[in-house]
């Protein structure tokens, strides 16, 4: 893949009738976090609506809505510097961003990613948290790898693929 082929998406995974479905959701969402919870709020599912937002080859953010509770995973903290979607998810945490300091000793180890958020976000569907904290910190890995895997994971790898398929051919 080259830096071509990186790009922005946002998709809503949800299950209906015992069967997993996804679907793009609008670019404009990769920026807005209380747009995305909004939106997946309005897409009902059997075991809490997903959302999967990849930015791109910099960080992605994974969120679960079941009924009013909203679970928020993001890949890596140093991305609140540079994408409103990252500061938002640390606000939403409170998490505080860190400071300019604390940023260069993070970035300091090129080879590190610091998620925050919940961990268990998937736990309950067969991706335990120290699957997920792998997976977030490779770094070898573009967020939309990242993602891809997390859908073979659980389950939901074809209609995910097929979602961005239709959107990016």
């Amino acid at each position: 893949m080259t830096d071509e082929d990186v790009f922005d998406f946002a998709v809503v995974v949800y299950r209906e009738d015992e069967c997993w479905d996804a679907e793009m959701l609008p670019m404009t969402l990769t920026s807005d976090l209380h747009g995305l919870i909004k939106a997946l709020r309005q897409q009902p599912s059997e075991s809490g609506t997903i959302g999967l937002v990849a930015v791109g080859d910099e960080f992605f953010v994974a969120l679960r809505v079941l009924g009013e509770r909203v679970d928020v995973f993001l890949s890596d903290i140093a991305a609140s510097w540079d994408f409103p979607l990252a500061r938002q998810v640390l606000e939403y945490l409170d998490v505080p961003v860190p400071d300019e300091e604390e940023l260069e000793e993070i970035l300091q180890d090129e080879e590190l990613a610091l998620p925050a958020g919940d961990l268990s976000i998937f736990a309950d569907l067969g991706l335990d948290e120290m699957e997920l904290g792998i997976l977030s910190g490779d770094i070898d890995l573009l967020p939309e790898d990242v993602l891809s895997s997390i859908a073979a994971r659980l389950g939901f790898s074809e209609p995910f693929e097929r979602a961005l398929e239709s959107a990016f051919g």
